[in-house]
């Protein structure tokens, strides 16, 4: 399976469960220290899962040795986590010379939309060494 290879993933607990050019498939179980006061996912958390599973679809639409990072990002918010594990779905919308354009849709336990986060991420040329 395809790591994210990001520390900031590993501490949200994000799992991917499935990595190809056309979608990207990954979980994260909710946990107190991840919530609000009211004990609700918070939704920063929700976000980074976002942008880390996002974050992955590009990078498998990446040209080689090319490199991404997010330019811009829209959540929208359905319904509030308070237990269990939720899985993000990410897939491409736009794959251009500049940037690649993900949308990735967050269910929870139940198949309910919690999320849906689009995001551009700009298409890097690695400095020369």
């Amino acid at each position: 399976m395809t790591e994210l290879s990001m520390p900031f993933s590993d501490l949200l607990g994000v799992e991917i469960l499935d990595a190809t050019k056309e979608q990207v498939r990954a979980s994260m179980a909710w946990r107190a220290d991840l919530c609000t006061a009211a004990g609700i996912l918070h939704g920063g958390a929700l976000m980074a899962f976002a942008d880390s599973v996002g974050a992955l679809c590009a990078v498998m639409n990446l040209p080689e040795g090319h490199l991404t990072s997010t330019i811009e990002s829209k959540t929208n918010f359905f319904r509030a986590v308070r237990e269990g594990t939720v899985e993000a779905v990410a897939v491409p919308l736009h794959v251009g010379r500049s940037t690649i354009v993900v949308q990735t849709d967050i269910r929870d336990a139940q198949d309910k939309r919690v999320s849906i986060t689009t995001q551009t991420q700009a298409v890097l040329i690695p400095p020369s060494a």
